[in-house]
């Protein structure tokens, strides 16, 4: 089907990439994504969970990459060459990311560069990848997973906020400039969504620390799959005027 005239909100005959696709924000996205009609190629390192991810997708065509985004001098490389038979692009959702609370004493410069290489560079050296021909259509619409954290500060959240906070600034630098080639790049910022990495966070915590926390989202925590479907719509048709955005999703935590 052309891809003008699919109905907007459908993922239909759509090829999408997905780092961070072994748990978390990334499965659910690959869940949902497949639910709507989309061929996916899910990223991540550990290849027991990337098969398990694979085996919860709806429709068939869907395969994985184990790939260490850490080592950012590999990547383009790597991508590539998986994406010859993949081709073209629609889709691109970097979800992979890591997360830690450490104060401003205890970082330096390889801390510094954990946070940047997987939660910003990364994302950044696959979508300069993808963009170039013939690797994509007109219309390829590439997201970036932030976070609240990526404009509100938080103790012990420096390099995570910064690393956050780059993605917001580079994307939308990012939107502009690859305007002229029909692609569309957008970030979103959830606040605290209930993955597995956050419930063993809760499980390490006083309950009462828990019913704090609760009460800045005036709307409770998000679902890994409330995220998921803001990402659905960033992918869509329903889109298609929408670059240069940050799409914040956090239950009323940013209102307050």
């Amino acid at each position: 089907m052309n891809q003008n005239h699919l109905p907007p909100f459908t993922l239909d005959g759509k090829n999408i990439i997905i780092t961070g696709a072994s748990s978390g924000i990334g499965k659910a996205c690959a869940i949902e994504c497949s639910k709507v009609g989309a061929k996916l190629l899910l990223i991540g390192r550990n290849k027991a969970r990337l098969e398990n991810s694979i085996s919860l997708l709806h429709g068939s065509g869907h395969f994985y990459l184990i790939l260490d985004l850490s080592n950012t001098n590999e990547i383009v490389e790597i991508i590539k060459l998986t994406i010859q038979d993949f081709k073209p692009i629609h889709g691109f959702i970097h979800c992979a990311g890591i997360e830690n609370t450490i104060p401003l004493q205890f970082m330096n410069e390889k801390k510094y560069s954990d946070f940047f290489n997987i939660n910003v560079i990364a994302g950044f050296e696959i979508a300069k990848c993808i963009s170039k021909k013939p690797y994509y259509i007109d219309g390829l619409s590439i997201v970036f997973i932030s976070s609240v954290m990526g404009f509100l500060g938080q103790e012990g959240k420096i390099a995570y906020s910064a690393s956050k906070g780059a993605l917001i600034a580079g994307a939308k630098s990012m939107a502009i400039e690859m305007v002229k080639k029909s692609i569309r790049v957008n970030t979103i910022s959830p606040a605290i969504i209930e993955t597995e990495m956050v419930k063993n966070m809760f499980a390490n915590i006083p309950s009462s620390s828990i019913e704090t926390i609760k009460k800045l989202h005036p709307m409770g925590f998000g679902k890994p799959e409330d995220i998921a479907f803001a990402c659905i719509y960033l992918l869509s048709n329903a889109a298609k005027w929408i670059t240069g955005t940050n799409l914040i999703v956090d239950g009323g935590y940013s209102a307050k």
